[in-house]
């Protein structure tokens, strides 16, 4: 299992507009895309955010470095320009995969929201 962590760092005074954009919108279309199994909406608690902002990580879980390629080939830019276009630079974002080589089954279960 591959896990795609999408870590974004955004400025206080848009973080509740960001949380409710992302799950009504953002993550729904990446969910729909039909690359990824599941997904994980995190704030960060530690280390403590930079003042004035607020850190997510949005994780979506992918069974395959090639699905997770395709998508970020064919489907990633034109979300990312629709993020891009609505927060600019008051929600920046770092990406990084992982591999998953073990998980706690008691984990598992269905995404909250």
């Amino acid at each position: 299992m591959i896990l795609y962590n999408v870590t974004v760092m955004v400025e206080a005074d848009v973080a509740s507009d960001w949380v409710e954009w992302m799950r009504m919108h953002h993550i729904p279309e990446v969910m729909n895309s039909g690359y990824f199994v599941s997904h994980r909406l995190c704030r960060l608690l530690q280390p403590e955010p930079e003042e004035n902002t607020v850190t997510y990580a949005v994780q979506y879980f992918c069974t395959s470095q090639d699905k997770l390629t395709e998508y970020i080939v064919k489907v990633a830019p034109a979300l990312r320009d629709q993020h891009n276009h609505r927060y600019g630079h008051k929600a920046q974002a770092f990406r990084t995969v992982l591999e998953i080589i073990s998980d706690d089954p008691a984990l598992i279960r269905e995404p909250l929201g």
